[in-house]
């Protein structure tokens, strides 16, 4: 692997000082921010500003799976990786991943380890690669793929020393991204269902209303308290009653986009954040949920076949309110009211206004 001695060497050649600012101005990229996409989309920009190539790519490896998935890419539309995964081991980027070592091939169809689905995929037509372990603690968390460079020679000797170098920068910058997540992850996750708790609701609110407000958007929130729930704990104990709690968060999780936000707030209520909904597509909504949870039959492993129903409340911001707490209080105070009118009801608002049944 090249060192800093090679580093400073290349350095002393005409328009590197350039180069050198460039590199000053990536490392403050790295710090920048602890959102991953936007981290690894800002880190392919500044590379490809000050090292030429036709294409870029970062992929990531899935502990779990041992699979690389495409964070982020230059010169392809990121729309066609999406989904697609190599395997440790496959293709260049897999070898890289499994062996630790960098990889050139200057002509991949004379190399055996080439794999072509990814230009099958995207219709991109791969001549040579240049490939880079991400590693941390001798461990590889993703690869540098760089793909068709303008010449091979020139970047060889040029900038392949400063991207390896670079590499292992972006290679803590990623670690140290993830292991924020993880943290925050333990931090927000409620344990019982596996969704979100109420210090993440705090936290979402915080950050997304400020948004809504300034964009001029809408954002409606549901309150959601489930009917007997304490009968359930009663005749059949606590353990099952998490079991039950866990099968019906999935069950109203299955309704909800990947832009929504399932809280379990505590107990049996439960919080939906719905942004860019509005009142009438809340409602639509919280209607399709209420069937979903209507007809569902939960603890079946267990021979227990349980039914449920919830109340639910709706307020919608900043039609009902103009900040999170009253937002909050408002849905709470509609699902209440829904509640006390006999329970499995829809309580829109501000009016408290009942929705009829369907």
């Amino acid at each position: 692997m090249w060192g800093e001695e090679d580093f400073l060497d290349i350095l002393d050649e005409p328009g590197q000082m350039g180069r050198l600012m460039a590199c000053i101005e990536f490392s403050k990229v790295l710090v920048s921010t602890y959102d991953m996409e936007t981290l690894l989309t800002a880190v392919l920009e500044r590379i490809n500003a000050f090292i030429p190539a036709y294409n870029w790519s970062l992929l990531l490896l899935d502990r779990q799976t041992q699979e690389l998935f495409f964070a982020v890419a230059v010169g392809v539309d990121t729309e066609d990786l999406k989904g697609v995964r190599l395997k440790v081991g496959e293709g260049i980027a897999g070898t890289v991943a499994q062996t630790g070592e960098p990889i050139f091939i200057p002509d991949v169809r004379r190399n055996g380890r080439f794999s072509s689905k990814v230009d099958g995929i995207t219709g991109f037509a791969t001549q040579s690669i240049i490939a880079l372990p991400l590693s941390v603690r001798g461990e590889v968390i993703g690869v540098f793929e760089v793909v068709n460079v303008k010449d091979e020679e020139i970047f060889r000797e040029k900038y392949l020393p400063l991207l390896s170098i670079l590499s292992d920068y972006v290679a803590i910058a990623v670690d140290n991204v993830q292991n924020l997540h993880k943290l925050r992850a333990r931090t927000f996750i409620d344990e019982v269902t596996g969704f979100y708790n109420a210090r993440y609701l705090g936290f979402q609110l915080e950050h997304l209303i400020p948004e809504i407000l300034k964009d001029g958007r809408e954002l409606s929130a549901v309150f959601l308290d489930l009917d007997d729930f304490k009968a359930i704990v009663d005749t059949h104990g606590h353990l099952k009653g998490s079991r039950f709690l866990g099968e019906v968060a999935r069950a109203i999780h299955s309704v909800l986009s990947p832009e929504d936000s399932l809280i379990r707030y505590g107990g049996d209520e439960f919080i939906i954040l719905l942004p860019d909904h509005s009142q009438e597509e809340a409602l639509a909504l919280v209607r399709r949920l209420r069937q979903t949870l209507n007809q569902a039959v939960f603890l079946t492993e267990e021979k227990l076949n349980l039914k449920i129903t919830a109340s639910y409340g709706i307020a919608t911001l900043p039609q009902d309110a103009g900040d999170k707490e009253t937002l909050l209080l408002i849905a709470d105070r509609a699902m209440f009211r829904g509640k006390g009118r006999g329970k499995d009801c829809i309580m829109l608002g501000q009016a408290l206004t009942p929705v009829p049944e369907d």
